[in-house]
């Protein structure tokens, strides 16, 4: 029995995607091992969202020929698909395939043999059109389901466009009968999850017309044993009053949103190409925290884009400040090759890698603060917990639906439970994540 490793780099999209061929090779007969344990086939699935992704990309592919010499290594996901070349001379790699590519492996290689040439399959970007189902389940609690991919949006820093394609989605009645599947596996919370998962409905393979996100939740929210519904990341200008009031008014619905921000100026956020201003931002938080009071609200921050002067910081900083924002996700920008802003690089002055730092860690500390801040309000209630895991340190951990990270000591029997505690006690310790 052969055994084949998997190392997934990025977004909670590739890790389902991931646990997707992970299930195609097993039910080939191939045995799943750890990254660090010998193994047959060694599959890469890549990340390029930063330079810093990329080189964390090449580091990993040269540590698995080093750990298994003699393996198949196969490198896909969005590095393989920017950078297919440079991907095939690192010292190792047998084949690399693009993100269409990804679910087609067993289609396109014939054995899983070393050879002395390596085989590059990568279609273009333009070509892809159809979409390929993702799943994964941790535990049987929580799963992350593949409803969308790709990308209209033409973000100036971003390569992910180029990476995935264009917009597409899965037919509602095929989320339906996977999230059916989820229920009758015991499955408690799903995570939608996709590259843009707004558009959702566009480019479906659906024969019905003018189906959107507020559509499928509406079908999902109907499904019997599923006991929480989480949408993963939507963008402002898509996140509509509609959307808002629904989730508010469905139990299903956990009052948890993570809403892209990237920048609180509004000449960065013009010279970034987003599809929406500070005001837009400001209008939908402030819905949401009317209608939801405990809501968790999440968001992205790049620190360090090129039209960034200090006062446009300082504007993002007073601005994420004010807001009822209770956690960021923090990003030093990264200029990445064939985007607007690497092209236009020479009419802005480049952020110092100091001053990039600076404002990184600035954000970081505000962002502790604002998760403290948030914790403390609900010392003391009860709120729902979806035990999931042990942690290394005989602890297990789960999340409110508003998103609070809390840990126990370890009991099995509480894994996939929806426990009602008393928040910031022995039974329920918040985490900083």
């Amino acid at each position: 029995m052969r055994r084949v490793s998997f190392h997934t780099l990025g977004c909670k999209l590739n890790f389902a995607e991931t646990s997707s061929l992970r299930h195609q090779f097993e039910a080939r007969g191939f045995t799943s091992v750890g990254q660090k344990d010998p193994s047959d086939v060694s599959v890469i699935n890549t990340c390029s969202v930063t330079s810093e992704a990329d080189r964390k990309c090449r580091q990993i592919i040269r540590r698995a020929h080093r750990l298994n010499p003699d393996a198949f290594i196969i490198v896909t996901g969005c590095y393989a698909q920017l950078r297919p070349e440079e991907v095939s001379k690192i010292h190792g790699v047998h084949v690399v395939l693009g993100n269409a590519e990804k679910s087609r492996i067993f289609e396109l290689i014939d054995d899983f043999v070393p050879t002395s040439t390596t085989q590059v399959n990568v279609t273009c970007t333009g070509s892809m059109t159809s979409f390929d189902p993702a799943l994964l389940s941790d535990d049987r609690t929580r799963a992350f389901l593949k409803i969308q991919d790709g990308c209209d949006y033409t973000c100036s820093f971003c390569t992910i466009p180029m990476a995935r394609g264009q917009s597409r989605s899965a037919p509602i009645n095929k989320v339906v009968d996977q999230a059916k599947n989820l229920a009758d596996q015991g499955m408690k919370e799903i995570v939608l999850t996709g590259v843009n998962i707004g558009l959702y409905g566009q480019g479906s393979q659906d024969h019905e017309m003018n189906v959107g996100l507020l559509d499928l939740l509406m079908k999902l929210s109907r499904i019997e044993g599923i006991l929480r519904y989480r949408i993963s990341s939507i963008e402002p200008n898509l996140l509509t009053n509609e959307i808002i009031d629904f989730v508010a008014d469905t139990p299903v619905m956990v009052p948890h949103f993570h809403i892209p921000l990237q920048s609180g100026d509004n000449t960065v956020l013009g010279a970034m190409r987003r599809r929406y201003r500070r005001e837009v931002y400001q209008q939908r938080l402030e819905y949401i925290h009317q209608r939801m009071p405990d809501a968790g609200i999440g968001s992205d921050v790049i620190v360090g884009f090129p039209a960034e002067t200090d006062e446009c910081f300082k504007e993002t900083h007073v601005f994420l400040a004010n807001l009822p924002v209770t956690y960021l996700h923090v990003f030093t920008y990264s200029e990445r090759p064939n985007t607007v802003s690497s092209s236009h690089s020479h009419l802005y002055k480049p952020v110092p890698s100091e001053e990039c730092a600076t404002r990184n860690r600035s954000l970081h500390d505000l962002s502790l603060r604002k998760q403290r801040n948030f914790q403390e309000q609900f010392r003391g209630q009860i709120r729902p917990v979806l035990w999931e895991r042990k942690t290394k340190s005989d602890q297990m951990q789960g999340y409110t639906d508003n998103y609070i990270r809390v840990s126990r000591p370890f009991d099995a029997d509480r894994i996939g439970l929806v426990e009602h505690v008393q928040l910031g006690t022995d039974h329920a310790c918040f985490v900083l994540t």
